[in-house]
């Protein structure tokens, strides 16, 4: 099993590759490549994840294995929207395992793993945005207790999406594992 740790600076341009790798094989098929490539662009690059990586207001943790990163996510704190109701936050804001590591557990050790870090910065709420046509990721985060509340808009490119937005209280010690 990759070993999960906390992205350093010099992780930067290894995570945009990884990044960039799984949200095109994610979202591909259901977009056009223009606004891919536009959303693209603006998200990822050594450059866009250095600067994700020393936020203080962020915490990316990445999967590595032999040298390589196979999964990351990335937790934001302080940030929600109006329908999560909290006085301490924390987004799962990403939440990707490369395509070779699906269904060995790891998207689980990676929930747990956020799930954990969000406790320790005193989140009472952890929330996230879910692709509504996305069932598979929507079945996953119902797995840890996340209910919908409502949703937001997430532009990829042009075209104006919509996530679910759900969230789970962070006093609700069971995972999926229970």
């Amino acid at each position: 099993m990759p070993v999960l740790r906390i992205a350093q600076l010099d992780d930067a341009k290894a995570l945009a590759a990884l990044a960039e790798a799984t949200f095109r094989d994610t979202f591909s098929a259901a977009n056009t490549t223009e606004n891919m490539d536009a959303h693209c662009r603006v998200s990822y690059g050594e450059a866009a994840q250095a600067r994700e990586i020393a936020d203080a207001s962020m915490q990316t943790l990445v999967a590595e294995h032999e040298g390589a990163l196979v999964a990351y996510a990335q937790l934001r704190f302080g940030l929600a929207p109006d329908c999560v109701h909290a006085q301490r936050p924390g987004e799962i804001l990403r939440l990707y395992v490369h395509r070779d590591w699906h269904g060995r557990g790891l998207a689980q050790l990676l929930m747990d793993a956020c799930l954990a870090a969000l406790r320790d910065r005193g989140a009472d709420v952890a929330w996230l945005g879910v692709w509504e046509h996305n069932p598979r990721a929507i079945a996953f985060y119902r797995k840890f207790n996340f209910t919908e509340v409502g949703d937001h808009i997430f532009p990829v490119g042009d075209d104006p999406q919509r996530d679910i937005v759900m969230m789970r209280p962070m006093s609700n010690e069971r995972s999926a594992h229970s």
